[in-house]
């Protein structure tokens, strides 16, 4: 697989994103799926989509402590481009049995917690969605974090046994807001209130000037690697 997705990778070199898009969704028909949680990005990548084929499916993961504003969000988006965002929740009783067994707010006491509980609220949910799938799309770029800074356009997610696809891999914050700017792409309101990545609301902060992009993400824990799991091996 190696080798595939090297050659992957060596086609697409300075492809721009839709172009990107359009050939995994005519290589895989039926096969890709992105993921949304409806940060910048993400927003940006379903306007790339609602210029393709909409065989190509969207979802997102809805833990139960999501900030009212991404709800509201995922409405205006199917809205303005018409298209149809799944939502997924996590297994009831799984989340009942940690609650009641952890407490609530489990996250705040350890890592271990913390993981748990996005374990259960996320991780499940992603491995329902992406099932049968061949391609997963997603949002990330190198300039996210020191966790994703190796990442490139197309990758191998070993965990969920999918190719990855990352077509904003490349693109800077400024490139980005620029796109949504220029082409009045719908965006989460909580991004004009100093949250550049928005997650639970229980697990999300406001970062202030100078603070890295996600150091508003379980600001409790050392910054050296802020992941839920669903991007560990990002790549």
């Amino acid at each position: 697989m190696e080798n595939v997705i090297d050659q992957y990778n060596k086609d697409l070199e300075g492809a721009d994103p839709l172009r990107v898009i359009e050939y995994f969704n005519r290589l895989f028909p039926g096969g890709c799926i992105f993921s949304t949680s409806l940060g910048a990005e993400d927003q940006l990548l379903a306007h790339f989509l609602s210029k393709t084929s909409k065989a190509i499916r969207i979802f997102t993961l809805d833990t139960g402590r999501l900030f009212e504003e991404t709800c509201e969000l995922i409405h205006i988006t199917e809205q303005k481009y018409n298209l149809k965002i799944e939502v997924f929740f996590p297994d009831a009783g799984s989340v009942e049995k940690m609650v009641n067994t952890k407490g609530i707010n489990l996250f705040y006491e350890s890592v271990e917690n913390r993981k748990q509980c996005c374990n259960v609220r996320k991780i499940a949910s992603l491995t329902r969605a992406l099932k049968g799938m061949k391609v997963w799309i997603t949002g990330l770029r190198r300039e996210q974090s020191e966790a994703r800074s190796g990442i490139g356009m197309v990758g191998w997610d070993e965990s969920q046994s999918i190719i990855k696809l990352n077509p904003l891999f490349e693109w800077t914050h400024d490139q980005v807001w620029a796109a949504i700017r220029a082409d009045k792409i719908p965006y989460n309101s909580l991004h004009d209130k100093g949250f550049p990545s928005i997650g639970c609301l229980p697990c999300t902060r406001a970062v202030m000037p100078g603070e890295d992009f996600r150091a508003g993400r379980w600001w409790w824990e050392s910054a050296s690697k802020k992941e839920c799991g669903l991007h560990d091996n990002a790549k």
